[in-house]
Order: structure tokens, then sequence, then C-alpha cells
């Protein structure tokens, strides 16, 4: 593994032919070619209503339409997930903010860096305070976070290193020069010349609930007295409580494809571009290396198991897969060579050495994370999502 690390050293700093890394995979549906599966639904704006994301693309030089099945976010947030497992499992550590509280009930709240939607950056952490209740943004860490720039993200790599991989903009804090740092690891999958079904959905009340239109108080709900509700009474039909029968109609009924693929790359060049400030060169190419070994890590964790499950409906078997090495053009065509970083174990191998090369060389990384809780206003807000507050409207089913 220490020749493979070599490599990806020489080649996150763009010191070698290597100009990418690149998985290609090959997936079919857990019942067969063809079987229907289902894809995010999305508003589309010519019908305003629901639907699947279809676009045209070239596929093997033929221009088809495919499905978007997973996108590049959820792709990432897949991978992240993956690397939390493992640290929970104890196969690594990599340094990450987290909040954490109580709630109603004695309910525990957690949540870390690496869920959160914009990662480092969210307003999770920026409406958050520290043990002695100081706002994370003036903050020794948040400071570090906040006055970070495109030449010195050094503070990520010591303190949030995923967030290279996968991607942050400072959004949330309203600065004339916000962080932004692009994504170096991409993937998403598709599924190609897509076929649009429907299904019937409706739903059956057992007991035939009489009464189609109900009084709703504070309290609850409750059948008019009379043949119609009370004059200025707040009402709601029966199928918005969860009860009384609704008519099955027309719905999405997933698609049926040819294929299911899945493009993940890990951009060299983005790697190389990164910047940690008055740091020495050599631990700012063992940097790269490892931002480079974390993404490798998170994608064997998160997809190099023989089934994956996108979401309920969307059961996928891996029939094949290439690691690659995708090398500077020869002959018109771009260079392949298998990368020897196949499975989690290897991957988790990989990283271990990069960690080892970039202490060596001075880095100096968290050993557990920052932790901090809810400031006033947001520990209200997430009391408030814990307390059932009454009657939500009930999906057909």
């Amino acid at each position: 593994m220490k020749d493979v690390y070599e490599r990806l050293l020489a080649a996150a700093n763009l010191r070698s032919t290597d100009g990418a890394i690149r998985v290609t995979a090959e997936y079919e549906p857990l019942g067969g070619p063809g079987t229907p599966l289902f894809p995010p639904t999305a508003k589309i704006k010519e019908t305003d209503a629901a639907g699947y994301l279809i676009e045209p693309r070239y596929v093997d030089g033929e221009q088809v339409d495919v499905v978007l099945l997973d996108q590049r976010q959820s792709q990432a947030n897949r991978c992240e997930s993956a690397l939390g497992e493992a640290m929970g499992r104890c196969e690594l550590f990599l340094p990450h903010l987290a909040l954490e509280t109580e709630s109603v009930g004695g309910a525990r709240v957690r949540l870390t860096s690496m869920e959160a939607p914009h990662r480092s950056r969210d307003a999770y952490f920026r409406d958050a305070v520290d043990a002695d209740g100081v706002a994370f943004d003036k903050t020794e860490v948040g400071l570090a976070l906040r006055d970070a720039s495109a030449t010195d993200v050094s503070a990520y790599l010591r303190l949030v290193p995923s967030d290279l991989a996968y991607g942050v903009w400072d959004s949330h804090r309203k600065r004339r020069i916000q962080v932004k740092i692009p994504r170096a690891y991409a993937s998403e999958m598709i599924g190609v010349s897509p076929l649009v079904g429907v299904r019937a959905a409706g739903r059956v009340d057992r007991l035939n609930l009489a009464g189609d239109t109900v009084e709703v108080t504070d309290g609850g709900w409750a059948p008019p007295a009379g043949d119609k509700p009370a004059k200025g009474a707040k009402t709601a039909k029966m199928s918005e409580l969860g009860h009384g029968m609704i008519p099955p109609s027309e719905g999405l009924g997933g698609v049926s494809v040819t294929a299911v693929q899945r493009s993940a790359t890990l951009s060299l060049a983005q790697l190389a571009s990164l910047r940690f400030g008055d740091i020495s060169e050599e631990l700012a190419a063992a940097g790269r290396a490892l931002v480079a070994a974390i993404a490798l890590l998170g994608d064997r964790l998160a997809f190099a198991s023989p089934a994956l499950r996108l979401r309920s409906g969307c059961d996928l078997l891996l029939v094949s897969e290439r690691v690659e090495w995708v090398q500077r053009g020869r002959d018109g065509r771009p260079g392949v060579e298998p990368l020897e970083v196949s499975t989690p174990q290897e991957a988790l191998e990989l990283f271990r050495v990069a960690l080892v090369r970039a202490r060596e060389a001075g880095l100096q990384w968290a050993e557990e994370p920052v932790v901090v809780r809810p400031n006033a206003s947001l520990q209200q807000a997430i009391d408030k999502s814990f307390v059932i507050a009454g009657i939500g409207e009930a999906e057909s089913e």
C-alpha cells in the first residue's frame, strides 16, 4: 500500500501523468433487469407537480434520455454517513464538529458536521455556543474556520478535513468574502432510457368511517353534531386526518431502465489547488494526499458492497465495477490503469498510511470532535420540533 500512497502523493499534487481517479459501476435492480425503480421526486416546472428528473445525455456515443437516481449531494452524504459509521466502530477518526443537546422528554440530539446540510459552515454551528456560553464563531475553532481563505484552508485540514473532499460554502454568514471550497469528489447514479410507469394510489378504510368533513379544535377533532359543521367552525376532511376512504388515483409508478450506472471522480486538479498558508511544501503535499485518501475511503465504505439501497423501491445489485487511475491522453485517448484500492479494508490501510505521513510532515490533527451546544434560540426551536402540536395531514398510499 505504500507504493499506492507514493503514487497518490504525486498525483494529488499534479506531479505525475495521473489526472484523476475514476470509479465506474454497473448495477441492476434487485428484481432483475427491467424491474421498476423509484427515483427521487422533484417539483417539475412545466406541471408544478412531483415528477422524476429526466434529461438527454450521451451514453456510449448515443444520445439517450436518462433519469437521475441519486444526485451528487446525496452520494456525498452517503460517503460521509459511511465514514461516520466507521468512526462509530472505532476503525478510524476524522476531526469534526458535533452539536449535542437534550430536548423534551430527555431526547438526546447529536448532529455532526458530516451530517449537517452545509457541513462545518451550517447554521446549526453558527447558532451554537461552547461549554462557557461563547458563540461558536467567536471561539478559537470558529474563528479559524471563519477566517480561512482561498490561500489558507489549513484550519479545515486540521479541524474538518472531510469538508475539503466534499466541498463547503459559507453562505450563512453574510461576509463580503465567503469561504467556498469546491468538491474534489463527485459521484452520481443514473438510469438509462427510462420508461415512466404509473400506479394507483389510494386508501381503504376497513371500518368505512362515515362523514367527509369534521370539526377541528385545539384538543383534536369530532364529527359535527348535526348534518353540517357549526357555523364558523374550523373543519377538515377525514382523509386529511388519516381516516376515511381515499379513492384510488393515478400516481408515479417508478421507472424501468435498460442500465443503471454510477460514475464517481476524484479531481486531482482540485486537490492540487488547495493552499494551506505558511506551512512546508512537504506538509502541504501530504495534506492533499490525505484528503484524497479520505475521499477514496468514503467511496469504498459507501459503495463497495455487493448491494445498495438508495431508498424504498430502489434496491440495486452491483454487477461490475472499475476503480482506475485516469492519465494524460495518449493517441487521442486518456490512459487508464487499475487502482489497487477496491475494498474498504484496502482504502482504510491507504488512509492510515496517508495520516502517518502527514503527521510526520508536521500535521497537528484534532484527537476528538469539537463539541458545542445550541444557543437559546436554537434550543427552543429544537424543543418545539419534539412537541406534538396537533394533527398532521395524512399522505395517501
